[in-house]
């Protein structure tokens, strides 16, 4: 589902067509809606109020009708069109490029949600030493996450004035993390599903056991109940892989003290494997450890 806005009359029977979709097709995931910024807040709102009506339907229909983690809608917001270099609250710019997450449509028939700039440095296709027609072609603009950063520590310092300030009057409004809403759960019983981070146990089937995975969150009282996803599509489990594969071998390392692990990390890294052979690569860990020691396991360096 694509929303262009908000108008009350034009979304009020959202909650309705996701229950139909979800129970008529027993349906695993939530269903997708893509909207400008403020549509996380809308669907979370919805999710929110038929809740408990999903509670009912899944305890008296089973998984054959009505499995759990189908119930509700998954929001993805995308920025409005661009006014200029304006800044973001997140300390990026306005009007960057979603060329590479519209070519990775394209190709595998689901939309990113990583930015576009933050998707290519995970893939071995859009950035590489000898073709700077890639970046020009798909927008990627390297140095938008530095200049990121140095207006975000911008923005902390002048934050820490303003909470330093005994005259100054804050305002305290509700943000789109999820802290509140899940301590909230907690402490009253009043549920409501988030999308977290956990292990992998069971949850999506065509990915390792015990990696990390996003996927709905159930919070109440109980604490929290991940939901059974069930299988991704083969090329985004697959894709899904090759950075699984990186992130295992690094847990690896710092678990087992074996540097060796280290190495084959960067090793089976897609955009480090297309642009270095294995002794760059080697070098490239060595120059790396020694450049962030004290911040690296000791066992490590043994």
């Amino acid at each position: 589902v694509l929303l262009t806005h908000f108008h009350s009359d034009h979304i009020d029977g959202l909650g309705e067509l996701a229950m139909l979709r979800w129970v008529n097709a027993a349906n695993s995931t939530p269903l997708p809606v893509r909207g400008p910024p403020g549509t996380a807040a809308v669907i979370a709102g919805f999710n929110q109020a038929y809740a408990a009506d999903a509670d009912y339907r899944h305890a008296h229909h089973g998984n054959s009708v009505a499995p759990r983690a189908g119930a509700g809608m998954v929001a993805t917001e995308f920025p409005l069109p661009s006014r200029g270099d304006e800044e973001r609250s997140d300390g990026g710019f306005e009007g960057l490029s979603d060329a590479v997450r519209y070519e990775m449509f394209r190709r595998l028939g689901y939309f990113v949600t990583e930015s576009s700039e933050h998707f290519a440095e995970y893939v071995p296709w859009f950035i590489k030493r000898d073709r700077p027609d890639l970046l020009d072609r798909f927008g990627v603009p390297l140095d938008e996450y530095p200049r990121r950063c140095e207006r975000q520590i911008a923005g902390w310092e002048k934050l820490r004035s303003r909470l330093e300030d005994p005259a100054a009057q804050l305002r305290v409004v509700p943000s789109m993390e999820y802290g509140s809403s899940i301590i909230n759960a907690m402490e009253t019983g009043e549920a409501v599903t988030v999308y977290g981070n956990v292990p992998n146990r069971g949850l999506i089937s065509n990915l390792p056991d015990g990696c990390c995975v996003e996927v709905p969150v159930v919070v109440d009282s109980a604490g929290l109940h991940p939901q059974a996803v069930g299988s991704l599509p083969p090329q985004l489990a697959a894709l899904m892989q090759t950075n699984v594969n990186v992130q295992s071998l690094t847990v690896e390392a710092a678990l087992t003290g074996k540097r060796e692990h280290v190495y084959h990390a960067a090793m089976l890294d897609p955009h480090t494997a297309a642009e270095l052979d294995l002794d760059q690569i080697w070098a490239l860990v060595d120059e790396m450890m020694d450049a962030h020691r004290g911040w690296i396991p000791g066992s490590l360096y043994a």
